[in-house]
Formats: structure tokens, C-alpha cells, sequence
């Protein structure tokens, strides 16, 4: 456990995050910050996950002068093609038809920044998620479930139907709900 005398923010409006650092013990207050998530031309997946994660911070240091402040940014990838939270339900059964009976790849891009010694640590987590074969009657349910509307990847593995497209995930299951807790638990430690 970690013995944080700062006030802790975590500058996100995904409820699986918070759900997710609740479980880390650790006491905090979440503030809403917005960005622009679109990807820079010919940006990597990787150093979008980061940029957006930095810029996230940048905005919440406006608002917090003293604590700790954790940011993140959960993406989607299949055929190198970089998928975000879909725009309306047309999309979210485009991306849901791609991803059917197909492994992607989930990054997540965090920061974590101390005020009064002024430590940030960046950095990220990839983990790749093979879907089974969806059939549309699924994909319209689903959709029509309001429950992808939020996520990247137009599904959730925790908590509700999208759990069973999963066929197998390689790497950190916390990364796939949007928060890799084993590097941010460690990124805490070096930051403090």
C-alpha cells in the first residue's frame, strides 16, 4: 500500500478508472478534463497514448496546484488503424464488425505528476485481445445496450456483455478497462 500524504486526482471521466484506482487503496477526487483525441498525422499508437496523456495533465495542472495527478488514455488498434470511442452507433458496429474474429491491440498511455517535487513519469501498456466471431443479432444488441457508446474500441471487457467476445487476451487485463495498475502503482513509487 501506498502512504500518500498529497491530495490524489485522477483527471478522468471513465468510471471503470475510477473503479479501477479504488482498488489500489489509495484516497482521491476525479476531476473532468477534455481534449481533442484525434491523432496526429502519422503518429504512432503509442506516442498518442503518451501526447494525450501529457496534454490531459497539462490541462488538469490548471485547475490543481497541489497533489498528485494521474491521466490516461485508452486506445484501439487493428491493421494499424487507431480506434477511439465511436462517434454514433453506425460506428460502433463498424468497429465491433472489424474487430470480430480478430486480435487487436489496447494501449493505454498514463502520467503521473507530484507538485511538490515536481516528478512526472509517462509512460504506457499494450496488450493484445482476440475477439470471437460476432454474429449481428450480438452486435445490434449490444449496441443497442447504450453500453459501447463510451469506450474505445466500442467495448468494455469488465461488467457487461462485451466481456464474452473475449476469446483470449496476452498481457495486462486492467490496461484492456483503461488503466495498466501494476506500472501505476509503480510509477506512484517513483514519483513520491
Amino acid at each position: 500500500m501506498l502512504n500518500i500524504s498529497l491530495p490524489v486526482y485522477l483527471a478522468s471521466k471513465s468510471p471503470r478508472r475510477k473503479k479501477l484506482l479504488n482498488q489500489l487503496k489509495i484516497n482521491f477526487k476525479v476531476i473532468e478534463v477534455s481534449i481533442n483525441e484525434i491523432p496526429q498525422n502519422g503518429e504512432s499508437p503509442v506516442s498518442m497514448v503518451k501526447r494525450l496523456s501529457k496534454e490531459k495533465l497539462q490541462k488538469a495542472c490548471k485547475e490543481i496546484k497541489k497533489g498528485i495527478i494521474i491521466t490516461a488514455d485508452t486506445i484501439v488498434v487493428v491493421d494499424k488503424e487507431i480506434l477511439g470511442k465511436p462517434k454514433n452507433k453506425k460506428d460502433a458496429e463498424k468497429i465491433l464488425k472489424k474487430l470480430s474474429g480478430r486480435t487487436h491491440t489496447v494501449y493505454t498511455g498514463f502520467s503521473v505528476f507530484n507538485s511538490s517535487n515536481s516528478k512526472l513519469l509517462t509512460d504506457y501498456e499494450k496488450t493484445f485481445v482476440t475477439f470471437r466471431n460476432l454474429n449481428k443479432k450480438e452486435i445490434d444488441n449490444y449496441i443497442s445496450s447504450g453500453t459501447p457508446m463510451d469506450k474505445a474500441g466500442a467495448y468494455g471487457i469488465q461488467d457487461d456483455f462485451g466481456a464474452v467476445f473475449i476469446k483470449k487476451i496476452n498481457g495486462d487485463y486492467y490496461n484492456v478497462v483503461g488503466l495498466p495498475l501494476y506500472k501505476l502503482y509503480d510509477s506512484l513509487k517513483q514519483i513520491l
